[in-house]
């Protein structure tokens, strides 16, 4: 395993809100914090995420590390409606396209707003340690969030870099985290099976898989 950095974070203080889309994705992210001393608390708003029994599956992944870690997780509203308004016209757009932006943007709206009304000057997330996310995209979501608040930072640090990504699935077979195979929303479930059935594959099968116990793909 190659040997983590000593992270800092852009504003120099310590104290981090990590916006958490999942455990796979967050585990490294936070074993990395916490090895440079970084006192954060985990966020998880992810109203995309569909159906509820995944959405559960996800949330109850992400509390069960961040507990066994000692670190405060904030379980956010399952926001479903709101989230459905605003990706109404969107629903064909491809994966990576303007739906993603619109669903980056909402979350990272509210985890800049919970930053800001709760002492956090700075706010960044795991989604960008997964190859199959666009790294730049992201980063230009919650940096447009963060700015809407004086003091507030978005971290745009590149968690995928120097091992992040292989110690990502290293993690996540240590934990046996539960292993999803589609980003979350109704709309990526849809194309993922259309993909996998023009190419004989079974359509997915919701928390079944567990990196632990099947060959691991990055999520």
């Amino acid at each position: 395993m190659n040997p983590r950095p000593i992270l800092e974070p852009p504003t120099k203080e310590k104290k981090v809100l990590l916006h958490s889309c999942c455990a796979p994705c967050s585990g490294e992210v936070m074993e990395a914090m916490a090895a440079s001393g970084i006192d954060y608390t985990i966020y998880f708003y992810n109203p995309n995420i569909h159906p509820r029994e995944e959405y559960e599956l996800r949330k109850a992944e992400n509390i069960r590390f961040a507990e066994k870690e000692g670190v405060p997780f904030i379980d956010a509203d399952y926001d479903t409606d709101n989230w459905f308004a605003r990706a109404k016209g969107l629903e064909w757009e491809p994966e990576k396209g303007s739906r993603c932006t619109m669903c980056f943007d909402m979350r990272f709206e509210r985890t800049a707003l919970y930053a800001h009304e709760n002492g956090f000057p700075v706010i960044t997330s795991c989604l960008g340690i997964s190859r199959w996310k666009d790294i730049d995209q992201i980063n230009g979501c919650g940096e447009r969030a963060a700015a809407k608040y004086a003091g507030l930072a978005y971290w745009t640090f590149n968690w995928r870099k120097g091992g992040g990504a292989q110690r990502m699935l290293e993690i996540s077979k240590r934990e046996n985290f539960y292993q999803q195979e589609y980003c979350g929303c109704i709309y990526s479930l849809r194309d993922s099976n259309k993909w996998r059935l023009s190419n004989g594959r079974e359509k997915i099968e919701m928390g079944v898989k567990f990196y632990g116990q099947t060959k691991a793909s990055e999520t």
